[in-house]
């Protein structure tokens, strides 16, 4: 069996994961900003409406979740992460796939392409796309190269990882491409969605209180 394909891993930095969607095809009026708090009058300023909430944290801690539900694979939009280092593209793929709704694509662009290849396809057929298209393989690792800090060889072992977190049909869902579906986390709305999560960020993070974690939005800025 062939060794899954590694990619550089992005950085959890919003200029650089707001120009890798806008060049692959997100309208210029949305965009991932930073979330520096989960508290609730911090959330309130950030840009409205968020569509996702993208966490992240310690490898270690992320297996501490609960494995996922396979069925809620075909009400969402979600994917089999079967790249290594790739769980950023992944989150970000997450995030835009379960708010077309919301979001609008530029016409014949590489993210519009891809969901509509894919949109019927099984998470694990989903994941198979995206490590088979070179063109947004291509794009991830130009714009991987462009972070603060030095991007890491392809070699290296990354010891943190995306998620993102949506509100659909009422419910909110956690979405890792590492497990064996989303998460549904309970009832939610619009309104609600980026405390909620927020408040599901804070667990993760109080689990180990000594970690690194970053938190961003997908949220319309103009």
């Amino acid at each position: 069996m062939s060794e899954s394909p590694r990619w550089l891993p992005l950085e959890s930095n919003p200029d650089v994961m707001t120009k890798f969607l806008v060049n692959m095809g997100l309208s210029e009026d949305w965009a991932v900003v930073d979330v520096f708090s989960f508290d609730p009058e911090m959330l309130a300023f950030l840009p409205q409406p968020v569509a996702a909430l993208i966490l992240l944290y310690p490898c270690k801690d992320a297996d501490q979740t609960e494995a996922g539900d396979p069925s809620l694979g075909q009400k969402l939009y979600y994917m089999k992460q079967t790249i290594h280092n790739a769980c950023g593209t992944i989150a970000l793929l997450h995030a835009v796939g379960n708010s077309l709704d919301k979001v609008k694509l530029q016409d014949g662009s590489l993210l519009k392409q891809f969901f509509d290849r894919t949109v019927d396809l099984t998470p694990e057929e989903k994941g198979k796309q995206l490590e088979t298209n070179t063109d947004i393989m291509n794009t991830h690792e130009s714009h991987a190269n462009e972070g603060q800090t030095a991007a890491p060889t392809l070699a290296e072992e990354v010891d943190h990882h995306f998620i993102a977190f949506v509100e659909r049909g009422g419910r909110l869902y956690q979405l890792d491409g590492n497990k064996k579906g989303p998460i549904d986390l309970g009832s939610s709305n619009q309104e609600t969605f980026l405390n909620d999560a927020a408040q599901v960020c804070q667990k993760i993070a109080a689990s180990n209180p000594d970690a690194m974690f970053t938190a961003v939005a997908l949220a319309k800025t103009e």
